[in-house]
């Protein structure tokens, strides 16, 4: 029998996995356990996160720490299984994706730029016109307008959104967000239903650093893993195994 298989859990259980949605959810888990197992992980930054985690989760001795290994039917490989994971995940997507990493960044860099910006939302034409020439006469301010008349969810933030990523916002607003100088209020216009008055706060294109490399590593294994996930899903399906009913 091939791994898409799971040939230690009898057909029943396949089945049973399957019709509550949970097949997918152990193959992922199989996919990324085979991927990394042959990681290697430094003792001593298992040992400091071992620690973490004890105190993570108020295990202050060893009886606190055996009897909380009872709760969840592990045992001590498995603990230490769960706390080497993401490091062993880490240590694999530096090793295989880092060198992709950055021609992933590209690709993505629009949907990682991050805006802040002033926005009120009205379905009345005319008053969003007169709320934009009380702004830009300087007789009201953002937060107090917002909160008195915006109709959006920034009522509740002072009329500040973000910071998010510039592909959050609805692409005509965010056209106009990556046009607009920071400071510079914009005159209404409409998107669907709504009137908006928008000004640009800050804009911070994404950089390619460290931090950001490793993100996108993580985002390559990821999409390995779904693809990988689903073909076995597929594989196992074919079989007709996991559609069989006890």
């Amino acid at each position: 029998m091939t791994a898409d298989s799971l040939p230690e859990l009898p057909a029943n259980v396949l089945a049973e996995l399957s019709r509550h949605n949970l097949l997918q959810s152990l193959m992922q888990r199989r996919v990324v356990a085979e991927a990394v197992a042959g990681e290697t992980v430094d003792p001593e930054v298992c040992r400091q996160a071992r620690e973490q985690f004890c105190l993570q989760n108020g295990l202050q001795d060893d009886a606190a720490l055996s009897a909380f290994l009872a709760s969840q039917g592990w045992s001590e490989d498995d603990l230490r299984w769960q706390i080497e994971l993401p490091m062993r995940i880490r240590a694999h997507c530096a090793e295989h994706y880092r060198h992709k990493a950055e021609a992933h960044f590209l690709a993505r860099k629009n949907q990682l730029d991050q805006v802040v910006y002033s926005l009120l939302r009205v379905k009345d034409g005319y008053l969003a016109r007169e709320l934009y020439l009380r702004l830009d006469a300087g007789e009201a301010n953002f937060a107090d307008l917002a909160a008195q008349f915006s109709e959006g969810y920034e009522k509740q933030t002072n009329g500040i959104v973000g910071p998010v990523p510039l592909t959050q916002a609805h692409p005509a607003l965010a056209e106009r967000l990556r046009t607009s100088p920071a400071g510079q209020l914009m005159q209404p216009f409409q998107i669907a239903e709504w009137w908006l008055v928008a000004r640009l706060e800050s804009y911070t294109p994404a950089s390619f650093d460290e931090a950001t490399a490793a993100r996108m590593a993580g985002e390559l294994f990821d999409q390995w893993v779904r693809q990988e996930t689903s073909r076995r899903i597929q594989a196992l399906l074919s079989s007709g195994v996991a559609t069989a009913r006890a």
